[in-house]
């Protein structure tokens, strides 16, 4: 499994450069001022470098869930019980909560992934990829072992190079797992080296008392197992989660086959971290969809020099972003590839021809 990850890394390429230009000078042509659609437009020339084409079609979506438990649970961090995770799980796969619900209305696919679950799922539509019951609770010992680690990252590159073969157009990755906000701002604080209150919020509402206990407990667990920064994969180990490492697995599995990944909130955004610093290249093919009302999500976000298409207030997780931000996506796609060119709408544009390349100067028509 070792040398499966370096495959993966070294199959990720840099964008393509020739038709991100190409589709710089297609939006030029179509009869609006510069930039005037701002991020649409910004969002069809990151694609145009994923897939090497101008024109693109998002029709095909797959959200991807990785669900699994978290031994740390056990030290009070979360408002929710362990046997949420498994009711959830099911729910997803029922169709019955928040993303499963949004997937629908989008007409995107929905795959749910047991990595870790700790109970048995009977759910019809629940894939069994479970790994083991649950993680250990890092403040007794590492969370993983490496090889539990790179299963999980299997799962993903698996999920991702699977997706690709059955014509999925654009991925999406979400998770289900209570107490996976404190294993996610564990692995933050290590990467970046900052103190868990900069990176650590309520999650799903915790009192005062469990929240200065949840950053204690990551701070302790960070100081006695000191996971190294440079190494994402020890780092997941040691404080990590299943579902954030089959995560990170996705997101590198979808950067090698050229697929663009969409980011849902802050869980998803640290497990798009971790694959960031595994191979920066991943950031070519990473959109995330809304801003996270956690916190650390905005640090997760500059490390990789990212900004989110939306600001929802949201901070469900599940995935729940991405059905809207395809919507987004798909949306930028259609104007790129229908809307008409000056020459086609028999306008002379030699008027822009001074305030061209000078944003100060684009504004509305």
């Amino acid at each position: 499994m070792e040398q499966r990850l370096l495959e993966i890394l070294s199959a990720i390429q840099p964008p393509d450069a020739a038709a991100m230009d190409a589709a710089r000078q297609r939006q030029d042509a179509l009869a609006k001022p510069p930039h005037s659609l701002g991020a649409l437009e910004d969002i069809s020339v990151k694609l145009a470098g994923v897939t090497g084409r101008v024109v693109n079609a998002v029709d095909r979506r797959r959200l991807l869930v990785f669900a699994a438990d978290n031994g740390v649970v056990d030290e009070g961090v979360s408002s929710c019980p362990r046997s949420v995770t498994l009711r959830q799980t099911e729910n997803l796969a029922r169709g019955l909560t928040g993303a499963a619900v949004l997937a629908r209305h989008f007409g995107s696919e929905l795959r749910v992934i047991d990595v870790g679950v700790a109970a048995q799922v009977r759910a019809p539509g629940v894939v069994d990829r479970k790994i083991a019951f649950g993680t250990h609770n890092f403040t007794k010992g590492p969370a993983m072992t490496r090889d539990e680690a790179l299963s999980a990252l299997q799962i993903g590159f698996d999920e991702a190079r699977q997706a690709r073969a059955d014509g999925v157009q654009i991925l999406g990755v979400g998770e289900m797992g209570i107490g996976n906000t404190t294993t996610a701002s564990a692995v933050l604080s290590a990467l970046l080296k900052r103190p868990a209150r900069e990176t650590v919020s309520r999650g799903a509402g915790l009192t005062d008392v469990a929240f200065e206990r949840k950053i204690a407990v990551i701070d302790d667990a960070l100081s006695r197992l000191k996971p190294d920064a440079s190494a994402p994969v020890d780092v997941l180990c040691k404080v990590g989660g299943f579902d954030l490492a089959a995560m990170c697995g996705a997101f590198l599995g979808a950067a090698a086959s050229r697929l663009p990944a969409v980011i849902d909130g802050f869980i998803s955004a640290v497990a798009a971290l971790c694959a960031y610093r595994l191979n920066p290249l991943c950031a070519g093919c990473l959109f995330p969809s809304h801003a996270s009302m956690e916190r650390g999500y905005r640090l997760a976000m500059e490390a990789m020099g990212l900004e989110p298409i939306l600001s929802l207030n949201m901070r469900l997780g599940e995935g729940s972003g991405c059905p809207i931000a395809f919507e987004i996506i798909a949306a930028a796609e259609r104007v790129i590839a229908e809307m008409g060119t000056f020459d086609e709408a028999g306008i002379d544009d030699g008027y822009l021809s001074d305030i061209r390349g000078n944003p100060r100067h684009m504004g509305e028509a």
